[in-house]
């Protein structure tokens, strides 16, 4: 009886990398939830009945956490296998050539993730060097910018740790 694959190469990582890339994805959970109440909150306040003004600044803070939510669930969903993949054409061949073409194409993602997250690096220099804030709450861009950029990084490093444990898994 053989071990399920994601047991079989968690040697690949560090230790912990497995958890720690879960628990940042819930973060992006909490971050959604946070996002939610203050939403409520903002409409709440808007609304006819209160007649207040709402939460300042609450469509900059919907931008950017959602950016970073985003980028928080794309390494679990990874290492979790949960992207969207099209098998039409490899569902007849056998597992061992299915795992290799998927490892190739994680390894694409991989480099299209370290792309990403090089060009969000440089723009998150740039907002740093010119002192770029957002309009009402003055946050300095460079921040959300530059975890984005890390996240894409982790991204970039679960691709290429799930690739090597499907290759592992063929052998």
């Amino acid at each position: 009886m053989t071990q399920p694959m994601a047991r079989q190469g968690q040697e690949m990582a560090p230790p912990g990398f497995d958890r720690a890339v879960r628990g940042i994805a819930l973060l992006g959970g909490a971050l959604l939830i946070a996002l939610s109440i203050t939403v409520v909150v903002s409409v709440t306040l808007r609304s006819d009945l209160v007649g207040a003004a709402g939460v300042p600044g609450d469509f900059e803070l919907v931008q950017m956490a959602t950016a970073l939510a985003a980028f928080c669930f794309l390494p679990w969903c990874q290492l979790r296998r949960g992207n969207i993949f099209v098998d039409t054409f490899t569902l007849r061949l056998p597992l061992r050539w299915q795992r290799r073409i998927d490892a190739v194409w994680d390894i694409v993602y991989a480099l299209v993730m370290a792309l990403i997250a090089w060009r969000l690096s440089v723009g998150a220099r740039a907002a740093f060097a010119t002192g770029e804030n957002t309009m009402v709450l003055q946050v300095p861009s460079y921040l959300p910018i530059g975890l984005c950029a890390a996240l894409a990084a982790l991204v970039s490093a679960c691709a290429l740790v799930s690739a090597r444990r499907l290759l592992r898994a063929t052998a």
